[in-house]
């Protein structure tokens, strides 16, 4: 070694014991302790991310990727059931179609199951729910006017009737209660206008606040709801499920893997359904559900409900949820079901 570079070392050695004995003078610690505190900690904590919540359900993650939301025309006839992929669905809304059955629009986005099914043609209220997503829209069929509302409403639409990827026949089931698609490969067909994520309809109760309903409501076992003749479901809280149960009249609803069908928040809309001049196979008239506008609500959540009222400037705005004072409304973390019950001839009973 030569002269220089033990010099150097001598003199980085005394620098350092220098420091120490500040260090030991200055906090009254021994020496052992002060060279301790004068290296740097190699367990130092790892910076805390920035958690965002995912735009339909308010559940925060640490990104959320930039995919577009899916919303899916799903059967609910008794021939459909149990449908696949609900419970992996953010939204879900229920509307009233021809015969006095429902159908629903089931949105998908922070979480994508492996198939959704069976999927069924669309209805004029559509366009209305597809709107403020801004998103894919898959369905198996419909009128052209229908389907060219939704188009100009902002939504892509992925038609299995008209020949998009990603649809397959179930050999179990008859047609036309067959058809459903796996949700990824309805995703890699979106165009560079319809990308990305969609902006949050509602608002979410965020970490260490309650729902607007357990704040504000009142206790509820259940939400019994007609929303015509022959469709009765309703909603019981479980609280081992943290959440809402579903029962279509007095059949508990489940999924096709045997799961109840569930749900954080129950939003009841009270709605106008007027018939149009179409009719169906049977000759039913088609009815559309008027999605603009506004009128009461109910909203259901922990265990609670609560009045409220609801908004809609036009079939791309969102759904504006506020209470009876006009204060905002705050759901609770997780998935949320979307009731749109007619004003003329249904009901909704809390108990």
């Amino acid at each position: 070694m030569s002269h220089r570079t033990l010099s150097r070392r001598l003199g980085r050695t005394a620098a350092a014991l220098a420091t120490i004995g500040a260090l030991a003078l200055s906090t009254g610690c021994g020496p052992e302790e002060a060279q301790a505190a004068a290296e740097p900690s190699e367990t130092a904590a790892a910076p805390t991310p920035v958690m965002v919540p995912w735009p339909l359900t308010g559940v925060e993650v640490e990104a959320v990727p930039a995919r577009p939301a899916l919303a899916v025309k799903i059967e609910n006839s008794v021939a459909a059931r149990p449908q696949s992929g609900l419970n992996a669905a953010d939204v879900v809304w229920e509307q009233v179609v021809e015969g006095g059955i429902t159908r629903f629009v089931a949105v998908f986005h922070s979480t994508l199951p492996p198939d959704i099914g069976p999927i069924r043609s669309v209805r004029p209220m559509d366009a209305a729910i597809a709107g403020p997503l801004k998103g894919l829209f898959a369905f198996s069929g419909g009128q052209p006017g229908y389907v060219k509302a939704i188009a100009d409403a902002g939504a892509q639409v992925l038609s299995q009737g008209s020949g998009a990827g990603g649809y397959f026949r179930l050999d179990s089931r008859d047609a036309p209660h067959n058809v459903y698609a796996k949700p990824a490969d309805l995703l890699v067909q979106a165009d560079p206008a319809h990308q990305a994520a969609p902006v949050g309809e509602f608002g979410f109760a965020t970490a260490g606040r309650q729902p607007t309903a357990v704040i504000s409501g009142t206790p509820a076992a259940a939400v019994d709801l007609k929303l015509s003749p022959s469709s009765t479901p309703s909603w019981t809280w479980s609280q081992p499920d943290n959440g809402w149960l579903r029962a279509e009249g007095n059949t508990p609803a489940t999924t096709a893997d045997g799961a109840r069908v569930r749900a954080a928040n129950v939003v009841v809309l009270r709605v106008d359904v007027a018939n149009t001049s179409a009719r169906d196979a049977a000759g039913n008239p088609v009815p559309e559900t008027k999605m603009v506008g506004g009128g009461q609500a109910l909203i259901a959540s922990g265990g609670r409900t609560v009045a409220a009222t609801w908004t809609k400037a036009s079939p791309t705005d969102p759904v504006v949820l506020a209470l009876p004072d006009g204060g905002p409304v705050e759901l609770a973390p997780g998935n949320t079901w979307i009731e749109l019950v007619p004003n003329n001839g249904g009901s909704v009973t809390p108990r």
